[in-house]
C-alpha cells in the first residue's frame, strides 16, 4: 500500500517536501537559540532560512548538470551574508559567524538531497541542529582541557596514522622476534585502551565515586589502581566500597587483555574466553558480594572520595616506559624461550607478575618463538595469577608493630 503510494507520488515532489521541512528546522532551531536578541543583531530565523533552502532547491533542478544558476544563487546568497557580517561586526560590535555558516548549509540541502543518500542527509541536519545548540556545553568542555592535551594527542595520532604504517613488519633480529610494526601496534592498542578509559575519567565521570573510579581505572591499569585504592582506603578507612572497587578493578584487567589478545591472535583469544570469562563473572559477583555485605561502617568518605588512579596515558613518559619495557620482554621471552623453552616461559610468566602484565602478554599473543598455544595460555595465566598475588599481598591490612 505504501509503496504503491510512493510510486504515485513524484520523486522531485518528495525531495521537494524534505528540503523545506529540514530549511524549516534548522530556522526554528535558529529562532529558538536567538529569541532573546534583538532583531537587528539577525538577517533572519524560520522563515529566513527555509526560502534559503527552498531558493538552492529551485535555483538547483534548473540545472543540476551545470549548476551554472545554484552556483550564481550562492554567489549572491554569500554577498549578501558578507554584507550583513560587515555590518554586524562594524555597528553592532559582535562577531558570531555560526549562523551565516549553517545558512549556506541550508543552501547546499537541495543538492545534498539528489546526489546523497537520505542518511546522510539526515545525519548532516541533525549534527547541525545539535551543534548549534551546544555552544556552552562545548565552551565548558574546552576548559577541561590541560594545555598540553591536543599536543599528546595529535603525537598519538600520528604515531598511529602516519608512523605505525611504515614501519617495517620484519623481525627485529632472531633474539627480539617482533617486528617494528608489531611493537608500534602494541603501543597503539594498550595505549587507545587507556586513552578511552582517561577520557571517561576526565570528562564523563570527572567526579566518580570509588567503584566506577575501580572499573575505569581497571582499564588502564589494574595495579596502579589497586595500590592507589588500597592506600586511599587506609588512610581513609574505607569500607565495602574500596573492596569492591578493587575488585572491580581486577574484573577490568580481565576484559581489557581479552580485547587485546581478539586484537593481536584471535585465534588464541577463542581458547582464552572460557576462563576469561569465567573470571570476569566470578569477580563481579565477588565485588556485588562486598558491595551489599561488606562491612559498612566509615565508608561514607571513602566510597565518595574522587581519585585519579592515573594520568593521560599518551604522555611521552609514560609511551616510553612501556616501550622499554616492552623491548625488554621480548628480549628476554625470546633467550628464556630459545634457552629454556616451555618451562622457561612459565617461570619468567609467575616472575612478570610483579611488574606490568600489559607488554609480557602483548609479546606472547605476537610471539614467533614457536610457543605452543597451550603455553602461551598458560604464560597469560600464570603472569595473571602472579599479578593478583601482589595485589593481594598490597591491600592485606597493616599489622601492628
Amino acid at each position: 500500500m505504501v509503496e504503491d503510494i510512493m510510486r504515485i507520488i513524484p520523486p522531485d515532489l518528495v525531495k521537494f517536501v524534505l528540503v523545506t521541512l529540514f530549511s524549516l528546522l534548522i530556522g526554528l532551531e535558529q529562532r529558538r537559540r536567538n529569541i532573546q536578541q534583538a532583531p537587528e543583531t539577525l538577517f533572519g530565523t524560520d522563515r529566513t532560512f527555509t526560502f534559503i533552502g527552498i531558493l538552492g532547491y529551485v535555483l538547483y533542478i534548473i540545472s543540476p548538470h551545470t549548476l551554472i544558476p545554484f552556483l550564481g544563487g550562492g554567489a549572491v546568497i554569500g554577498l549578501l551574508l558578507a554584507i550583513f557580517y560587515y555590518q554586524k561586526i562594524n555597528v553592532l560590535k559582535m562577531f558570531g559567524f555560526t549562523s551565516l555558516i549553517i545558512a549556506l548549509i541550508t543552501y547546499s540541502i537541495a543538492p545534498l538531497m539528489y546526489t546523497q543518500p537520505l542518511w546522510l542527509v539526515l545525519l548532516i541536519l541533525v549534527t547541525v541542529l545539535v551543534l548549534a545548540e551546544i555552544k556552552e556545553t562545548l565552551l565548558a568542555f574546552s576548559k577541561t582541557f590541560d594545555n598540553n592535551e591536543f599536543i599528546t594527542l595529535a603525537k598519538f595520532l600520528v604515531l598511529a596514522g602516519v608512523i605505525l604504517p611504515l614501519l617495517p613488519d620484519r623481525p627485529i633480529s632472531e633474539t627480539i622476534n617482533i617486528s617494528p610494526f608489531k611493537f608500534g601496534m602494541a603501543i597503539v592498542a594498550v595505549s587507545g585502551i587507556s586513552y578511552f578509559s582517561y577520557l571517561l575519567k576526565k570528562f564523563v565521570f570527572p567526579k566518580s565515586g570509588i567503584i566506577l573510579t575501580g572499573i575505569l581505572g581497571g582499564l588502564y591499569s589494574s595495579t596502579a589502581t589497586t595500590f592507589i585504592l588500597a592506600r586511599k582506603s587506609k588512610e581513609l578507612h574505607g569500607g565495602k566500597g574500596a573492596a569492591a572497587a578493587i575488585i572491580l578493578a581486577t574484573t577490568m584487567m580481565y576484559l581489557r587483555l581479552l580485547l587485546l589478545a581478539f586484537f593481536f591472535n584471535t585465534a588464541l583469544a577463542i581458547r582464552l574466553l572460557p576462563s576469561f570469562a569465567v573470571s570476569i563473572v566470578v569477580s563481579a559477583l565477588i565485588a556485588v558480594y562486598f558491595l551489599k555485605f561488606g562491612k559498612a561502617a566509615n565508608s561514607s568518605d571513602a566510597d565518595t572520595q574522587d581519585i585519579n588512579p592515573h594520568t593521560n596515558p599518551l604522555e611521552l613518559k609514560t609511551s616510553m616506559v612501556f616501550a622499554a619495557l616492552f623491548i625488554v620482554f621480548a628480549f628476554v621471552t625470546g633467550a628464556v624461550s630459545k634457552s629454556y623453552g616451555a618451562s622457561g616461559i612459565n617461570i619468567l610468566s609467575f616472575v612478570v607478575g610483579v611488574t606490568d602484565i600489559d607488554p609480557f602478554i602483548i609479546n606472547v599473543f605476537q610471539s614467533k618463538w614457536n610457543i605452543e598455544n597451550t603455553v602461551v595460555i598458560m604464560a597469560v595465566l600464570n603472569a595473571i595469577s602472579s599479578n593478583n598475588l601482589l595485589k593481594i599481598v598490597n591491600i592485606l591490612p597493616d599489622q601492628p608493630a
